[in-house]
């Protein structure tokens, strides 16, 4: 089964769980003027002398000594932190009832999409408020299902999340990796289907990496870094990836080394099998750019060398499948939006490339393989078009959607008759369809039932322009009928890096912030994959203030058509999008009514020397290099702090688990912010406890990060909130 997107350990940087907002109908308005609270008296933070050099330029950093996470002194101030935030927010007259509506909502039936192996169908299901979705598997959609995997039974506290599946060809056995407390790392196992008992076999220190079967269903292929040092698997640089093939009933001691490179070690290998079994495709990557290297071999020659077949890391080669000797890719190369080729092992130079699908005015995003059909996904103006083309190119039909919004899935093997996809928009929850190959029709199979009517709200795409005259896409969500004007409460999130485009998705949170006459904006930014690998490069680097230009413009766009105010106005994004908040807030705080960056990479200096984060250097330069160096200083929000300015009211979010955003960049931030704030506005930080960077997070732990972040946001801006029953 081919899939479509980038290779596995590209998911270096999530668009996160979009913002967790809530709450009903209008009514009175939150707290006045002369109601508020008095300043804050915010935990001491010892100030440090550390002082850098960074191409003769000297810059302090004097909170250096956060960085060691598990320190006393570090240990003593997250407390403190803790304990602050917890008195602000059980201030907030509207956090319970924020709570329960939140969790009303939640309450409803949510489907994965079904996919097939062996004759037998898996997907996830969560009956509503379950921390965690649970597996399931059936003979056929007719039958009864059971339960497969159920990882609410991993712990107590529903931290122990699933972090891969990965069936066999036959359907017999699956590979499954859980993460514990929201970590990157991955320990995988293997459970057989009929018994649902678990084999012997364990996979440890794995991370950004699937598990690819063998046909036969005796082993698999996976990906996994050193054994860090003890105490160091949260902090320490992630380098030197190997590739393995572990041989059922052994152990792991004993598995054969497929692919290392010691002399590279910041390349890493995404390996594939072809659903014929004829090839081991391995797909080397650095950083997070979409640029790689090409290997292959005969997947039955285990003492084979993998040889080059395409690309030295100067293009896209994302392998889709193969037909014989025929290996199909989606490429950018000379084509920045995508197109589809094929490439023959025996005469793989250049000119003898065969395009299949040629590239078009949309963003092909991927294709899969299903049935005799190419099913290509493409992005137009940042919603979903899905066609299908046969395998020799020619066009067959799209795939008609109900309005815009966001198609995924349509994955399957080269015998299948059916795919599956989901359809979701800002207004619409994930419906699942099934979609007959030879007919083109689509059929409900899963329809959430959410207690809100999806025709009271609406949604628009307009465009503005930026500041260098760039036209940009934003799409504004509301409930219909609702006065719109300078005193309407607005939410601008944005994201603007990886190539990682926001299309149309359906939250509760943000349903309840709607549902309260709050409007919900999504600009799509520079830096993303909304227009291809040009509209990527412009948001990166040294044009990485395009992105934060962009986000400026749209809330300066939304003020000046008189939709919102300043006073009304707060922006929110996490990781990538936590940066973009935090370089927003210190560039133009007078803009802004509240700020909310979540997991952010907040030191642009020290970015890389953390976990994985030298991977981001594609996207952000690397302070080791002097013009990026100046770049990054000009914009990184905690170096960006100035005395005594005054900041909108912000609410920094990070956890302490998370191995993929550090979290001393939300901790050093929000010790410069509170330093530093020079008016009464409140600097708080909100720090998780056994949580990641927000994969796997347990559903009452959401709901609770999300009532918190709605109560700031309420009171903050003055929202109003709906009568008591």
């Amino acid at each position: 089964m081919r899939t479509t997107g980038r290779p596995q350990f590209l998911a270096l940087c999530l668009a996160g769980a979009v913002l967790l907002m809530t709450a009903p109908d209008p009514a009175p308005a939150g707290p006045p003027d002369d109601a508020r609270r008095p300043p804050l008296d915010y935990p001491e933070a010892t100030r440090g002398d550390v002082v850098d050099d960074y191409h003769g330029t000297t810059v302090a950093d004097p909170y250096r000594w956060m960085e060691d996470i598990d320190s006393a002194e570090t240990r003593a101030w997250v407390e403190a932190q803790v304990a602050l935030f917890d008195s602000y927010i059980a201030d907030v007259p509207a956090r319970n009832r924020i709570q329960d509506r939140l969790t009303q909502l939640w309450d409803y039936e949510k489907f994965g999409i079904p996919f097939e192996k062996g004759g037998r169908y898996f997907y996830s299901y969560n009956s509503g408020l379950q921390n965690q979705n649970v597996i399931y598997s059936t003979p056929s959609l007719d039958a009864e299902a059971h339960v497969l995997l159920d990882p609410n039974t991993l712990s107590a506290d529903g931290t122990v999340a699933l972090a891969g599946l990965a069936p066999s060809k036959d359907g017999s056995k699956v590979a499954y990796a859980v993460s514990d407390a929201g970590s990157d790392w991955m320990t995988w196992k293997v459970r057989d289907v009929a018994s649902g008992d678990d084999l012997d076999d364990q996979i440890r220190w794995s991370k950004f990496s699937g598990a690819e079967w063998t046909p036969d269903g005796s082993g698999f292929f996976y990906g996994r870094f050193p054994e860090p040092k003890e105490g160091d698997d949260l902090r320490a640089a992630n380098f030197f990836q190997k590739v393995y093939y572990h041989q059922l009933g052994t152990s792991q001691d004993d598995d054969a080394l497929v692919w290392e490179d010691p002399e590279n070690k910041d390349l890493r290998a995404d390996a594939t099998v072809t659903d014929d079994g004829a090839y081991l495709i391995l797909t080397l990557g650095r950083g997070t750019d979409d640029k790689y290297r090409i290997l292959y071999r005969p997947l039955a020659d285990l003492d084979a060398e993998p040889v080059h077949l395409v690309g030295d890391f100067d293009a896209d080669y994302t392998f889709i499948d193969n037909d014989g000797p025929r290996l199909f890719f989606r490429t950018d190369k000379g084509t920045p939006l995508g197109k589809v080729i094929a490439i023959n092992v025996h005469h793989p130079d250049p000119e003898d490339w065969e395009t299949i699908i040629p590239e078009t005015e949309e963003t092909l995003l991927g294709a899969n393989r299903v049935g005799g059909y190419l099913i290509a996904q493409y992005l137009k103006d940042a919603r979903s078009q899905v066609k299908l083309y046969d395998l020799a190119g020619a066009f067959v039909r799209e795939v008609e959607f109900p309005e815009l919004g966001t198609a995924s899935g349509f994955s399957g093997d080269r015998d299948d008759t059916e795919t599956f996809y989901s359809f979701s928009s800002y207004t619409r929850p994930t419906t699942i369809y099934r979609y007959d190959l030879a007919t083109g029709a689509s059929t409900l199979y899963k329809e959430p039932q959410v207690g809100f009517d999806p025709d009271d709200y609406t949604t628009e795409q307009v465009f503005y322009t930026s500041k260098d005259g760039t036209r940009v896409p934003m799409f504004i969500s509301h409930k219909k009928g609702i006065a719109i004007g300078p005193d309407t409460p607005t939410l601008l999130y944005g994201y603007g890096g990886f190539n990682i485009p926001l299309t149309p998705s359906f939250s509760v949170s943000r349903l309840v912030w709607m549902e309260m006459g709050g409007v919900y904006a999504v600009p799509n930014l520079r830096g993303g994959g909304e227009y291809g690998e040009a509209w990527h490069k412009a948001g990166t680097k040294l044009q990485k203030q395009n992105v934060f230009d962009d986000f400026i413009a749209a809330a300066e766009y939304l003020i000046d058509q008189g939709r919102t105010s300043t006073p009304k106005l707060a922006i929110q994004g996490r990781s990538n999008g936590g940066l973009l908040v935090g370089a927003c807030m210190t560039q133009r705080p007078e803009l802004f009514g509240a700020c909310l960056p979540g997991v952010g990479v907040l030191d642009m200096l020290r970015f890389h020397t953390f976990t994985i984060g030298w991977a981001w250097t594609d996207d952000y330069g690397s302070s080791e290099n002097a013009d990026e160096f100046e770049a990054l200083y000009a914009y990184s929000p905690y170096h960006r702090v100035e005395q005594g300015a005054c900041y909108p009211p912000t609410l920094i979010v990070t956890a302490d688990h998370d191995d993929r955003v550090y979290p001393a960049h939300s901790f050093k931030f929000a010790a410069a912010m509170q330093g530093a704030q020079g008016c009464d506005n409140p600097i708080l930080i909100r720090i998780e406890t056994r949580a990641g960077h927000g994969a796997g997070k347990p559903t009452a732990k959401i709901i609770e990060e999300a009532a918190d972040e709605m109560a700031f946001v309420v009171h903050e801006l003055g929202v109003p909130l709906p009568e008591a029953d």
